[in-house]
């Protein structure tokens, strides 16, 4: 598997490239569906994506060009179909996959029946896949509201990972909530340093006893950061295109990834928001590559941490 993905990347073959294992740690479910599929199914065509200054501004969007495509039960359940189907055509062998607090509500408030309806296309799409279901938890979201339902989300004994995103700085202040999650034994991730600072992103780690960070970037800006999460092997799960199109960084080439595997930072390569970005992991390395920011044997290693090397 080592040499195919090298020689797909030394030959610029997307196609050889989707034949690769690899992972897709950061993907946001309703957003992360293959784009050819949706269209085939709206009868719609989807604009490309345009480079954006923020989370709000990319929202309107996606409500503008995407979501209005969709109403009800059935448009909620082709997205996550798509994201399945999505992962399986790249070649994708792990799957973590986030699903919302408050998504039950498509299902009459079950928690139950949307577990069902992801074991459905689980089995029906992409049934070789090693999927960890993930909740998403909303800061901008009712607490109360929000921990009766994870009560609920967790009761199922069918998710592996847990995730926050939302507004950066309140992130670290959850420590009761993660500290409940911790005890049912799942993956713990925040999103912090997409747009927060290094020291930020250090404090969310230790205040919640995180395992992983979604995104993190910023931790680039500081050396002592990096030496921290390298010493305590925190895992960053980078979405590069993400960075790009919300002008995180200027361009592939620049990106800091590459200083951040330089430094010995534990670094991933994820869709993010596949509808909205269309770029897939596959795509994520050839860009990386074909901008001289990481070698093949770099990119090789880091496509090896995702599947748990």
């Amino acid at each position: 598997m080592d040499e195919l993905f090298k020689k797909a990347l030394l030959e610029n073959d997307l196609a050889l490239l989707m034949q690769v294992d690899k992972s897709d740690l950061h993907n946001h479910s309703t957003r992360g569906g293959n784009k050819r599929y949706i269209e085939q199914w709206t009868g719609a065509s989807i604009e490309a994506c345009p480079k954006m200054k923020s989370l709000d501004e990319m929202n309107v969007w996606y409500q503008k060009n995407i979501k209005i495509l969709f109403s009800g039960r059935i448009g909620y359940e082709k997205r996550i179909d798509a994201a399945f189907i999505q992962a399986e055509q790249d070649g994708v062998k792990e799957l973590h996959m986030s699903v919302g607090i408050g998504e039950e509500a498509m299902y009459g408030g079950s928690v139950s029946d949307l577990v069902e309806n992801m074991k459905r296309a689980h089995l029906q799409y992409a049934p070789k896949i090693n999927f960890a279901p993930e909740i998403a938890w909303s800061t901008y979201d009712d607490y109360d509201l929000s921990n009766e339902k994870l009560d609920e989300f967790l009761a199922t004994g069918y998710f592996k990972s847990f995730d926050m995103y939302g507004c950066e700085e309140e992130v670290p202040t959850y420590k009761e909530l993660f500290r409940k999650v911790k005890r049912s034994g799942l993956i713990l991730k925040a999103h912090v340093g997409e747009f927060g600072s290094a020291e930020l992103v250090q404090r969310a780690v230790e205040e919640l006893e995180l395992d992983q960070v979604q995104h993190g970037i910023a931790v680039a800006n500081s050396p002592k950061v990096m030496n921290w999460l390298r010493d305590h092997r925190i895992q960053l799960n980078v979405c590069p295109t993400s960075n790009v199109l919300l002008s995180r960084v200027a361009g592939y080439e620049t990106h800091p990834i590459k200083k951040l595997y330089e430094h010995g930072v534990r670094v991933t390569i994820n869709s993010d928001d596949m509808l909205i970005f269309d770029q897939s992991v596959s795509q994520e390395y050839l860009n990386l590559y074909r901008s001289g920011n990481l070698d093949v044997e770099a990119l090789n290693l880091i496509r090896k941490y995702g599947l748990g090397y």
